[in-house]
């Protein structure tokens, strides 16, 4: 097989460090104008200077992995070949500010393609790389850490049967199905010919659908329709210690974690706090813009989850503000940017991740893994409403751990496409 030549662009890197171990078998090019990106980014405090820091040690271990140099190419065991391109002082043939970096890394490219290599510019930037088509140079996403969308696991399924069987999961509250191809914790809808019906959840380690747990009323709320009585089924379990709610807006996704998890904490104690996030794109996901101690910077962010807050407040029958008062006086939850959790250990916490679409799979990783003994992880969020402009519906973080934690025993998924908002944003959601 030819070998292409990939050049990739800055932002590939700070999405995956390993990018470059990703393209066996091929040569891999990095332009001296991203190490000098690499090297401005890597002092900051969050998950792009961790990427950028991480990258820039892959570079250095690369003599130490492979065999040759980075000026001629060090040769790794999967057969890529990984090089840095100096700046070269070429005339091109297209006037590109060269002051800017992005036009800098595609003229690299741009330069072996003239020389008669079958280049392939990678960048998550989609107007770098319509730029670099532009002048003749086949240009791609970068596709490794994507699941999609379009097909991603659903977390239920509607399946026919017998009504004998329905009656006699009625009754044992139980079915057998160990010839039935499930994922874990997996949920059914089951339905006969006379019009019965019933919703269980999959278990692999007994191999049967078994009854969901009795639920009635969470802080004041009930389910409104099976997809929200099926993901407060999982909220609610402690066996499954990591569960996903997708969906768009007005489907319940933030105020069902939220409730179950004050059902946890301060009912039934089982955790010790519940700890809230969401990342902060619009501030390059840190806060440190706005006046002010922590808690008064992250106020204006975390604005909807108070709102849910008061809700449910309200809905417990009480006085809205008494209740919220002394909710927020107990110290039992915890607003924090996601910026802030890594380097954190967490026991024995109900953490709520929400709008987690707008995370990449290397910060979801970075939260999840920093759960202790006890903790639960709730990641919740719409991937066709992202921010984060290197992101798409297949590529954040929120797809990607559906798609990697599908087939695990301890972690359930249910995806809601009913808006019970209101009429108004129902039909929103439909219509526009």
């Amino acid at each position: 097989m030819e070998h292409k030549t990939f050049v990739i662009d800055t932002n590939v890197l700070l999405y995956d460090p390993q990018a470059l171990m990703q393209f066996p078998r091929h040569h891999i090019l990095v332009p001296i104008a991203v190490l000098e990106e690499l090297d401005k980014m890597k002092r900051l405090p969050n998950e792009l200077g961790k990427n950028a820091r991480e990258t820039i040690r892959l570079l250095d271990s690369l003599k130490t992995i492979g065999t040759g140099n980075l000026h001629e190419g060090v040769k790794l065991e999967n057969g890529s070949i990984i090089r840095i391109q100096p700046e070269l002082k070429v005339e091109y043939k297209y006037n590109f500010a060269m002051t800017i970096n992005d036009n800098r890394i595609i003229m690299a490219a741009f330069l072996l393609h003239e020389q008669g290599e079958e280049v392939v510019f990678v960048s998550k930037d989609f107007a770098a790389r319509i730029k670099a088509e532009a002048i003749g140079i086949e240009a791609e996403d970068y596709e490794n850490l994507k699941y999609a969308y379009d097909s991603i696991y659903k977390g239920i399924h509607h399946i026919e049967r017998p009504k004998s069987e329905i009656d006699l999961f009625y009754k044992d509250g139980r079915l057998p199905a160990a010839d039935l191809v499930s994922h874990p914790n997996e949920y059914f809808v089951m339905t006969s010919p006379e019009n019965s019906s019933a919703v269980g959840k999959y278990s692999a380690v007994h191999q049967n659908i078994e009854a969901l747990l009795k639920v009635t009323n969470i802080w004041g709320i009930k389910p409104r329709n099976v997809e929200q009585r099926c993901a407060m089924d999982l909220l609610l379990r402690d066996d499954i210690k990591l569960v996903t709610l997708i969906g768009p807006a007005g489907t319940g996704k933030t105020l069902l974690a939220l409730a179950c998890g004050m059902r946890k904490v301060f009912d039934e104690g089982i955790y010790s706090r519940i700890l809230v996030s969401r990342p902060i794109m619009p501030l390059g996901r840190d806060i440190g813009y706005l006046p002010g101690t922590k808690e008064e910077k992250l106020f204006p962010w975390m604005q909807p989850i108070y709102d849910n807050l008061d809700f449910l407040c309200a809905s417990t029958g009480g006085e809205s503000n008494e209740t919220l008062k002394w909710v927020m006086d107990s110290k039992k939850i915890e607003m924090e940017a996601v910026t802030y959790i890594r380097g954190r250990s967490l026991p024995k916490m109900y953490m709520i991740i929400d709008e987690a679409q707008n995370l990449t799979p290397h910060e979801v990783k970075t939260i999840v893994s920093r759960a202790g003994e006890g903790t639960k992880v709730v990641l919740a969020g719409d991937p066709t409403q992202i921010d984060n402009p290197y992101l798409d519906k297949d590529s954040n973080g929120l797809t990607f751990t559906v798609g990697k934690f599908m087939n695990q025993k301890i972690y359930g998924h249910v995806y809601l496409d009913k808006t019970e908002r209101s009429e108004l944003a129902a039909l929103a959601a439909e219509v526009m």
